[in-house]
């Protein structure tokens, strides 16, 4: 089934604010939350269909690559798959997430007691590099600090293998009830901040964090052909995961250095060459350097125009098996000073073609591209 339009999917405007947003997707996901709608597949898809668009519509860069680009700017930045973990939720619901809400209005338990394992957090690395290795592609290396599993305890933040006690606080359930009025409120355990479990004696090394600071290198393969502002996902070189749980993924976001001469539209190249009134009057064979080094000979026909431009085939951006093309704009130079013998042979010519004081306007169609 087709995707909905994101601002469709939470009934508001497209220049609706966040608060707006905000409380359209509040309502929607008690509305049709699985733990309210047990069995029910429909509902299920609903609260899917709403977090995801409350995502990306509540981000202001995933937002932006949304309207300017729909769901095409935002692949892969959305659609988590973990929908009670989902980090929305504490932002909407307060501390706790939706665990409190849900709890006060319809009972039940929405949290599942004892050490949770989640995802490490997705890191963020930007690299700028040159225009012709964004063309043909290359590998960068990166230097970047990320946090790593705890090699003392192996992950579990305890020493000496002394393990976790049940939290005498919250007792085990990771929440702590309180009454108000008709209500009875849940709120995530201070004592173990909703884990269910302390540590009785931490590690010395991670704090009982089960993780550390470090600092790595890795190879970053750019594809040939990457565009400015693009990003590269490089899976599982994000921040460790808090209780053994799997990392993060890293982002590398690509900003493309201009080139001193060439331009590129999509998959096609362009540049400007000189040439000179003779070049052009008469026609010749030039030489011109490619981005990629090499030196082609390209054709001028005689009577060219100033601004006209030659398609040189295969020699743009790769694409896959195939590559786009190279446009050269040819422009003539007009010499700011001449010599003697110059100056008369083209008072000569002047003469033989019978020189027009009065020229008559034509239009600019005319003159095709320039």
């Amino acid at each position: 089934m087709a995707k909905r339009d994101y601002y469709e999917v939470l009934g508001v405007q497209k220049n609706a604010s966040k608060d707006d947003i905000k409380k359209a997707y509040r309502k929607l996901a008690v509305q049709y939350h699985p733990d309210k709608n047990a069995g029910d597949k429909k509902a299920e898809e609903k609260f899917k269909e709403a977090t995801e668009a409350y995502e990306i519509l509540a981000d202001d860069q995933k937002k932006a690559a949304y309207d300017q680009f729909g769901f095409a700017g935002v692949e892969g930045m959305g659609g988590t798959h973990d929908w009670s973990n989902f980090r929305g939720f504490e932002d909407i619901f307060g501390e706790g997430g939706f665990g409190n809400i849900f709890e006060s209005f319809f009972g039940g338990s929405f949290r599942r007691g004892g050490s949770s394992v989640r995802q490490g957090a997705n890191l963020r690395y930007d690299i700028e590099i040159p225009f012709k290795d964004a063309v043909f592609g290359t590998k960068v290396e990166i230097q970047y600090s990320h946090n790593e599993s705890c090699k003392s305890c192996n992950g579990a933040g305890t020493s000496d293998g002394s393990g976790k006690k049940t939290c005498p606080v919250c007792r085990g359930s990771g929440q702590v009830r309180h009454s108000q009025g008709f209500f009875s409120v849940a709120t995530t355990c201070h004592q173990c901040h909703g884990e269910g479990s302390i540590i009785e004696k931490p590690c010395s090394d991670c704090g009982g964090s089960g993780t550390q600071k470090k600092r790595q290198k890795i190879m970053v393969t750019i594809p040939a052909g990457v565009e400015n502002g693009k990003r590269i996902v490089i899976p599982r070189q994000g921040d460790a995961g808090p209780n053994n749980g799997p990392p993060g993924d890293l982002y590398v976001f690509i900003r493309v250095k201009p080139h001193e001469y060439f331009e590129r539209q999509g998959y096609d190249l362009y540049c400007a060459v000189p040439i000179s009134i003779s070049q052009a009057a008469l026609g010749a064979d030039i030489h011109v350097s490619t981005l990629d080094n090499k030196t082609i000979k390209v054709k001028v026909p005689s009577g060219i125009q100033n601004g006209k431009m030659l398609r040189i085939r295969d020699e743009g951006v790769p694409a896959g098996s195939q590559r786009g093309n190279l446009y050269i704009k040819l422009m003539v130079q007009i010499p700011e000073k001449l010599s003697r013998r110059g100056k008369e042979l083209l008072e000569e010519l002047a003469k033989i073609e019978g020189q027009n004081d009065s020229p008559k306007p034509i239009s600019l169609s005319q003159l095709g591209d320039v």
